[in-house]
């Protein structure tokens, strides 16, 4: 009894139950307090709030596993993790958006994937609880995961336009490029497209009279083409999952693959799976 007892307060204080899970967990809060000490002593505590915040969101994901009694793989746990690490404090505060190329690419295409596997749990786990005598379709569930995290993806990209058209960030990243098609530049009026091709340089002129050419090689288009890029993005992964959703349904859970990102209700697992062991 004294052993249960102990293994039981154990696993209140341990965030995750998965051993592979727990280690990742450990190391990458180990790796974040390092740099939250070494902002502290810089006194830079715009990244010390994020280092915090860090920690923060990643134990959100056990709190709400627990909140909610469902299971999450360990594979979609350590990805979440990884992710929210790579977003924070190698994104944000290494700059790894800026020094390694398609990184916030590869981000919002992780950030799809995943954000479909949570919209298909929830509604797969509406639909196989009794309350409810419909039973959905698995091309249903998977358009509805797809929708989800498209949905998701656009209000990403609702807040980093507000983050930088009020709050004077640069989330949306500019592009440079080469032409721009616009019928601002018709003298017509006649909304007829003026296109300028071979842009080299723009060239900067201030109230006061002064110039600045800024070198660039081109001109800049305002976050547009990133923007459009991170719903590309967001969209192939939420595409891949919904196809491995859609299967995972028809086959009725039996799909191994699948069942690494898909969360379930603890007191179901055995009733949609035909395992008895959690019992």
């Amino acid at each position: 009894m004294r052993r249960k007892g102990k293994a039981r307060n154990l696993s209140k204080i341990q965030p995750y139950s998965n051993k592979g899970t727990l280690i990742v967990y450990f190391v990458l809060r180990a790796l974040v307090i390092l740099v939250l000490v070494r902002a502290a002593l810089r006194r830079d505590y715009e990244s010390v709030f994020l280092c915090g915040l860090t920690m923060v969101l990643m134990i959100l994901p056990s709190i709400f596993a627990r909140k909610l009694n469902i299971e999450l793989p360990s594979t979609l746990e350590i990805i979440i993790l990884l992710f929210i690490f790579a977003a924070e404090i190698l994104g944000e505060l290494n700059s790894f958006y800026i020094r390694v190329p398609n990184w916030d690419t590869m981000l919002h295409t992780i950030n799809g994937f995943l954000c479909a596997a949570i919209g298909f749990a929830l509604v797969d786990m509406l639909n196989r609880r009794d309350l409810f005598s419909f039973k959905l379709s698995p091309v249903y569930l998977a358009l509805v995961a797809f929708c989800f995290s498209m949905t998701v993806g656009v209000v990403w990209e609702f807040y980093e336009y507000i983050g930088d058209r009020y709050l004077g960030f640069d989330m949306q990243k500019d592009t440079v490029v080469q032409t721009i098609r616009t019928v601002e530049l018709d003298p017509t009026r006649s909304n007829k497209v003026v296109k300028i091709d071979d842009i080299a340089d723009v060239i900067i002129v201030h109230s006061d009279g002064s110039q600045e050419a800024l070198g660039l090689g081109g001109y800049l288009d305002i976050g547009l083409n990133d923007t459009m890029k991170d719903l590309l993005v967001n969209f192939i992964g939420a595409v891949v999952f919904s196809i491995i959703g859609f299967f995972y349904v028809k086959q009725k859970g039996k799909g191994n693959f699948a069942a690494r990102f898909i969360p379930k209700v603890k007191q179901r697992i055995q009733e949609f799976t035909g395992d008895s062991s959690h019992k």
